[in-house]
């Protein structure tokens, strides 16, 4: 049995949950920070997640399934997430840095694009990541359940994807979310803000984060100072963070974009569950 979003973002152990998928992520960011940067906007976890769903959906009797720059197009401009010519830029950009590359055998039109192996293990580290958090709610077995059988990962992650993709509440974060999420390595500011939430003193208004150094977090994650001073002060603005003192090194977050955030990975990590169920029984079946 899978968990809805609601009893998900309802749980007293979903902030621990989302704690540690935050940390996860943070770390394999030091890992591979190219590859991180593919889900780092919200813009780009729903092209990166359609565009590998589009991948494994590819069957071999209908010649123009799978991913190609017509069928990815299609589907991101049919949610409106994106322009044509971004699809096409992003397409071109996992080309240049071999996240994709030409699938083998006789040249057609459109052409069909396959994941690279560090793309393939980008995508299932990702989705294990968000198996373990899970399993910390309910001390589960999934991630053990994926490493045993990495297929799983082809049968849930189309799934996935396209849950969230037809999910008005998850392609448009409230509007405290989306402005970090919008932007360019915005999903890693939040990752980081997240996996320093102090647990123990969560239960006010205002939850602590600690020290925060702009300019060292600005460096790390490859993003302008000046840029990432602009979305906090934006933030700072509605209220959703702030500093204890004038000179802005001991930061915290509201309550209401806590609750907002919980609320919005919610809705992702029940289509994880929910597909990774699926996929078991479909395997069984």
């Amino acid at each position: 049995m899978s968990f809805p979003a609601e009893q998900l973002a309802r749980h007293p152990k979903f902030l621990a949950s989302l704690r540690f998928l935050s940390e996860t992520l943070r770390n394999r960011y030091d890992n591979g920070p190219r590859i991180a940067r593919m889900l780092a906007s919200h813009q780009r976890w729903l092209l990166s997640q359609s565009a590998y769903a589009l991948h494994l959906e590819h069957d071999p009797e209908r010649p123009r399934s799978g991913l190609t720059v017509v069928a990815l197009r299609d589907l991101i401009t049919h949610y409106r997430i994106a322009s044509r010519n971004t699809v096409l830029s992003f397409i071109e950009e996992l080309l240049t840095y071999r996240f994709l590359e030409l699938a083998p055998g006789p040249a057609r039109r459109p052409r069909r694009y396959v994941p690279t192996e560090t793309t393939y293990s980008g995508m299932f580290g990702w989705y294990l990541a968000n198996l373990a958090a899970l399993d910390l709610i309910d001390d589960g077995g999934r991630a053990a359940a994926l490493v045993a059988s990495p297929a799983l990962l082809d049968l849930a992650q189309p799934r996935m994807a396209r849950t969230c993709l037809a999910a008005d509440l998850w392609r448009e974060p409230p509007e405290s979310v989306g402005l970090f999420l919008w932007t360019e390595s915005g999903g890693l500011v939040v990752d980081y803000i997240m996996s320093r939430l102090d647990l123990d003193g969560e239960a006010g208004d205002r939850i602590d984060i600690g020290h925060v150094d702009a300019r060292a977090l600005a460096a790390h994650f490859m993003i302008s100072r000046t840029h990432l001073q602009r979305i906090l002060r934006k933030s700072a603005n509605r209220g959703d963070v702030g500093w204890y003192e004038a000179k802005k090194t001991q930061m915290w977050i509201s309550r209401n974009f806590l609750d907002q955030y919980c609320g919005w990975q919610a809705i992702k990590f029940a289509a994880v569950d929910e597909a990774f169920t699926w996929a078991q029984s479909a395997s069984r079946g």
